[in-house]
């Protein structure tokens, strides 16, 4: 017995006399997976009421309609199937047929495994069944993590390993991928019809079980929480990856897409921004940009007195250059902020004008020495510190023995004539010789 192609004069004068019945279905929701087949007679008189329940009367014929699979079941067993568009014709006379349209070759593998039987010399069986089954996308399932689900956050760039904790809430969608499968195993012989809340609460337990292995691969690739919607398409292969033994080989079933929320605990949002920010410092070129813009804030506060008009704002903005000048300072090795040096012409506090360098030069290359021994080497400063050039050269003679330039003038070198104490800074000595208290006058000019 099988199904053929219905057309117009397809249906010979053999089967005039018999009577015909007509399997259809109207186009199934989203709701109902299954729903078995009702005939509505079409031939030789308005009713057959003489028909016998679940018999499918020789020469029938039988409406499938897209995004349907129609199953023909003897005694609870499939014994042909199509999944074409379009009228057949059932005939007893011919060889199972499995018009399976564009679901592939896996339902006919499913169908030969499942077997089929033909008995009864040929007879009609006792049981004989239509059903239909929704090979349509079916959407809007919803799910959501009653608990956290467990999510590593991981950044090799700035050296970021979190363990967090993410609840995740969306919705998938899935089809009947092979309905011999999911009929066998899901709903033999249903009486009526078999609709999907049978079905989701238990595939949403094991979707939200499937999620968090699936969750681990995907953090492992760097991937933080609030981009898991743009890697839905990763999730669901991972997932379907996961599933396919209980929803593919059991059921028939395929996952075919989905959309994914994700959201952590306010402390660790906190934390990862944290964190963020830090990385974004430790780029010298990130760390530049944010230490000008807080520059220049804080100088257009100084300029305008502070949105108060009370001065805070400018004392605020003052203290925070003066910050950031120590810390540049630190940073250059003595440099001072742009902006924050002293009027054009005027030396430093403590440095003598006319290119020289305060303190005296160590033979091992230390510059700037302050006391009587280097704080580099430890060797004692030279008896005649001289001058010392910009350069860093100290100089004895009118001029720099390293690079050539002058002795700088205007600024006469002390030295005490009584026991021979030489400031460190012999341009610009106390006024009493600390070491015998004579003073400092134009006797002790060098």
């Amino acid at each position: 017995m099988g199904l053929l192609k219905a057309a117009k004069d397809s249906i010979g004068s053999l089967l005039a006399d018999q009577w015909r019945e007509y399997f259809y279905c109207d186009s199934l929701p989203s709701d109902v997976l299954v729903k078995k087949g009702q005939p509505r007679f079409t031939e030789g008189r308005n009713s057959n009421t003489k028909g016998i329940d679940n018999i499918i009367s020789n020469g029938s014929i039988i409406a499938v309609n897209e995004g349907q699979c129609m199953l023909i079941v003897e005694q609870g067993q499939i014994v042909d199937l199509s999944a074409e568009p379009g009228e057949f014709v059932y005939d007893q006379s011919t060889e199972p047929t499995l018009l399976y349209g564009n679901l592939g070759e896996n339902i006919k593998k499913s169908f030969s495994t499942f077997g089929r039987r033909f008995t009864f010399g040929g007879n009609t069986a006792k049981d004989q069944r239509v059903y239909f089954v929704n090979t349509k996308e079916i959407m809007n399932n919803l799910y959501g993590t009653a608990t956290p689900i467990p999510f590593r956050i991981v950044d090799a760039r700035s050296n970021l390993d979190m363990d967090t904790n993410v609840k995740c809430n969306g919705s998938y969608s899935f089809k009947i991928a092979d309905p011999v499968i999911f009929y066998s195993k899901i709903c033999s012989n249903v009486q009526d019809t078999y609709t999907r809340d049978k079905l989701t609460a238990q595939m949403k337990g094991e979707l939200l079980t499937a999620m968090q292995p699936a969750l681990e691969i995907i953090a492992a690739k760097g991937v933080r929480p609030y981009e898991l919607s743009g890697h839905a398409t990763e999730l669901v292969e991972i997932l379907k990856g996961q599933l396919s033994e209980k929803w593919g080989e059991m059921r028939g079933i395929e996952m075919i897409s989905m959309t994914i929320s994700a959201d952590i605990p306010e402390k660790d949002r906190e934390t990862l921004n944290k964190w963020q920010q830090t990385a974004i410092l430790q780029n010298p070129g990130m760390a530049a940009a944010r230490q000008t813009e807080a520059y220049t804030a804080a100088l257009e506060n100084m300029k305008t007195g502070g949105a108060d008009g009370k001065g805070s704002s400018a004392m605020e903005g003052a203290m925070t250059m003066m910050a950031m000048g120590m810390m540049q300072n630190m940073a250059n090795g003595g440099g001072m902020m742009p902006g924050m040096g002293m009027p054009t012409g005027q030396a430093p506090m403590g440095q003598p004008a006319g290119g020289a360098v305060l303190g005296w030069t160590c033979s091992c290359g230390k510059a700037d020495n302050r006391g009587k021994f280097c704080e580099n080497c430890g060797n004692p400063k030279p008896t005649e510190a001289g001058w010392t050039c910009s350069c860093g050269h100290v100089n004895q003679g009118k001029f720099c023995q390293e690079c050539g330039l002058p002795k700088p003038s205007g600024a006469p070198l002390y030295k005490c004539d009584k026991c021979g104490w030489e400031p460190e800074d012999p341009a610009h000595p106390p006024k009493f010789c600390p070491e015998c208290g004579d003073i400092f006058d134009q006797n002790d000019i060098k």
